[in-house]
C-alpha cells in the first residue's frame, strides 16, 4: 500500500475535492441502481467504523510488479473504452492485442479517488493516471509532485454532454448570471466550464458568487434548496434538477461548449525512459481502439461490454456512459499537442496554460505551473504518425454549418458578449488594433463553443441617418466574421450578421447624450446561438 508523502498533504484537500467531482460515479452513481447500492453500502460502512477500502488498499496492487505489464488508472467514464477494447478487457492477459501485437499486458484499474491514485503513483504502483488539460496544473504546480515530472503523452477525449449550468426561473442565458449564487464543485473541471462559459458572456468569475461544493452531486442537491440560483452539474442532474425546480432550464452543456474538458493520460518522466516502448506500444494500440470502434457497431457493443463489466454494470450502462464523449485519435492528438501547425482550434496548451492563471486567480494554486512544453511528451504521437495514417486515423472535422436562417437573426443566445473595435468615422475596415482585439476578446470563445454558430451585430450610436447607420454597422459586422474565417478558417455560414444602426443602445445611453455613451454604442456584439 502506498504511503502518502510529506509534502503532498498540501493538497490533500484539493485533490479529495477533484476526486470527488471529476470522477467519483458521473455515470455510476446518477444512473443505475448499483450507485444506488453503493451510496448506501458506503453511508453504512461509514457508521459503522468509519473507515473504507480502496482499491491500493484491497492488496491488488501490493507485492511485486511484473516489468512487463504496464498498470494503467482508470476512472468511472466513457473515453476509456477503446482501450478496454483493445485490451479485451480490464485485466492482465495474453488475448490482449496490447501483447499479441507489442509484447507487453496492461491491467486497468479503476480508482476513483485521486488522491489514492496519486500516492499509488509516486510509490510505483502505477504507471499511467488519468486526468484532465485543465486540471493538470495542480498536478504539476507542486514541487512535490513536480519532482516526478509528470508528462501528458496522449489525449483521451473530449466531453460531449456530461457536464452542464443549469438556472432558476429568469435565468436564460449566460448573461443573467451575474450577481448569482452559482454552486460549484472547486477546484475543479466544472469550475473551468464555468470560468469559460461566463468569458463568453463578457463577465469575470468575481461577477458571481461562488457557494463551493465537494462534487457536483451536491451542487444539484444544492440547486434543488432556495438559497442557490444557478450550479453546475453532471449529465442527468442537469435534466433532473431542472424537472425538479418550476421554471428552471438547462443554460448550457458541454455539447455546446464542445472544447473545453479534455480527458488525457499521463506518466513520470522515469517511467517514460524505462518502458519507452511499452508507452508508444500503449498509444498506439489505444489509437488503434478509436479507429476500430468508429468504424464497426459490433466493435463498439464489445467496448460497451467490457466498460459495463469493469464497473460492474451492464452493457447497456456501458454504452450510455460512452454517449457522452468524442474519442480522440491520431489527428486530434496531433493537433492537441500543437504537432500541426496550420491547426488553430482548442490545444491542450490553451487549456492548460488558461486555467494555471486562473488556479492561482482564485486561489486554488500556491503559484502557476511550468510551461506546457515541459508536462508533456509526444514522442509517442510523432512515432505512430507514419503506421496511423489514412481516413481512419484523420482528427474530426469542424462542424459544417447550415445557410444562415432568418429565425437565426432573432433566436434566443446562450451568451452575448460586446467588444468594443473601433472604426473610423464612416468606415468598416479592421485596423491591426482591432484585429488584435478580436484575437484577445473572442478567438478562444469561437475554438471554445465549436459546435455553435455565432450571431455578431454591429452598432452604432445616432451620429448621422440612421438608414446609412443601419448599413455602416452592417458592414462592420461581416468585416469582423470576414477576418474571423480568413485568420481561424472558421466555416462562414457559422456567422449571422446583423447591423443595428442605432437601434439598440446599451442601457442608460439610449440619449447618446455623452461622448462616453456614444462611445459604449459603437459597439460589436458576439452571441453564441445554440443550433
Amino acid at each position: 500500500m502506498a504511503t502518502r508523502l510529506t509534502g503532498f498533504s498540501k493538497l490533500v484537500i484539493t485533490l479529495l475535492i477533484l476526486a470527488a467531482l471529476f470522477f467519483g460515479g458521473r455515470y455510476l452513481l446518477n444512473n443505475t441502481q448499483f450507485g444506488q447500492d453503493i451510496k448506501k453500502q458506503a453511508d453504512e460502512a461509514s457508521t459503522t467504523d468509519g473507515s473504507s477500502t480502496s482499491a491500493s488498499d484491497s492488496g491488488s496492487s501490493s507485492g511485486s510488479r511484473d516489468p512487463k505489464t504496464l498498470r494503467v488508472q482508470l476512472v468511472t467514464w466513457g473515453g476509456y473504452a477503446p482501450g478496454l477494447y483493445f485490451n479485451e478487457g480490464a485485466n492482465a492477459n495474453e488475448n490482449s492485442r496490447f501483447f499479441k501485437e507489442y509484447g507487453f499486458k496492461v491491467e486497468f484499474k479503476v480508482e476513483n479517488d485521486l488522491l489514492n491514485a496519486m500516492n499509488a503513483w509516486m510509490a510505483g504502483e502505477y504507471d499511467v493516471l488519468v486526468q484532465t488539460a485543465d486540471a493538470f496544473p495542480l498536478y504539476t504546480a507542486p514541487a512535490d509532485i513536480n519532482t516526478f515530472q509528470p508528462k501528458a503523452f496522449m489525449q483521451v477525449d473530449w466531453s460531449r454532454g456530461g457536464d452542464a449550468i443549469i438556472g432558476k426561473r429568469g435565468i436564460n442565458t449566460v448573461n443573467d448570471l451575474k450577481g448569482k449564487r452559482i454552486a460549484v464543485a472547486v477546484p475543479s473541471p466544472a469550475q473551468t466550464l464555468l470560468i469559460s462559459s461566463l468569458d463568453a458572456a463578457g463577465l469575470k468569475y468575481s461577477d458571481v458568487t461562488v457557494i463551493k461544493t465537494a462534487d457536483n452531486l451536491k451542487a444539484a442537491e444544492l440547486f434543488r434548496s432556495d438559497d442557490i440560483d444557478a450550479a453546475v452539474v453532471w449529465s442527468p442532474d442537469d435534466i433532473k434538477a431542472t424537472e425538479d425546480v418550476p421554471g428552471s432550464k438547462i443554460i448550457l452543456t458541454t455539447i455546446q461548449q464542445s472544447h473545453i474538458i479534455a480527458d488525457i493520460m499521463f506518466a513520470s518522466q522515469k517511467t517514460i525512459d524505462e518502458k519507452k516502448d511499452m508507452i508508444h506500444g500503449f498509444y498506439e494500440g489505444w489509437m488503434q481502439g478509436v479507429a476500430e470502434l468508429n468504424s464497426s457497431t459490433a466493435n463498439h457493443a464489445k467496448a460497451g461490454k467490457y466498460l459495463g463489466e469493469l464497473n460492474g454494470l451492464t452493457q447497456e450502462d456501458g454504452l450510455g456512459m460512452m454517449s457522452t464523449v468524442y474519442w480522440t485519435g491520431q489527428g486530434d492528438n496531433i493537433n492537441f499537442f500543437g504537432l500541426n501547425s496550420a491547426y488553430k482550434g482548442q490545444r491542450g496548451q490553451d487549456l492548460y496554460e488558461k486555467m494555471s492563471k486562473k488556479f492561482v486567480e482564485t486561489g486554488d494554486s500556491p503559484n502557476a505551473a511550468p510551461a506546457w512544453r515541459s508536462v508533456i511528451y509526444t514522442g509517442a504521437v510523432t512515432a505512430a504518425q507514419e503506421k496511423l495514417s489514412g481516413a481512419s486515423f484523420e482528427a474530426e472535422k469542424s462542424k459544417v454549418f447550415t445557410p444562415v436562417t432568418k429565425e437565426e437573426k432573432t433566436a434566443p443566445a446562450i451568451a452575448s458578449k460586446p467588444v468594443s473595435i473601433s472604426f473610423p468615422s464612416g468606415k468598416f475596415a479592421l485596423d491591426e488594433n482591432s484585429k488584435t482585439i478580436i484575437d484577445i476578446q473572442f478567438s478562444e470563445v469561437a475554438k471554445t463553443f465549436a459546435n455553435v454558430k455565432v450571431r455578431i451585430e454591429g452598432n452604432t450610436d445616432n451620429v448621422g441617418s440612421k438608414a446609412s447607420n443601419k448599413v455602416l454597422s452592417e458592414k462592420r459586422a461581416k468585416a469582423v466574421a470576414d477576418y474571423l474565417k480568413s485568420e481561424y478558417g472558421l466555416d462562414g455560414n457559422r456567422f449571422i450578421i446583423v447591423g443595428n444602426g442605432p437601434d439598440k443602445p446599451v442601457k442608460g445611453c439610449e440619449s447618446n447624450g455623452t461622448e462616453d455613451c456614444k462611445a459604449k454604442n459603437r459597439r460589436t456584439e458576439f452571441q453564441l446561438i445554440s443550433n
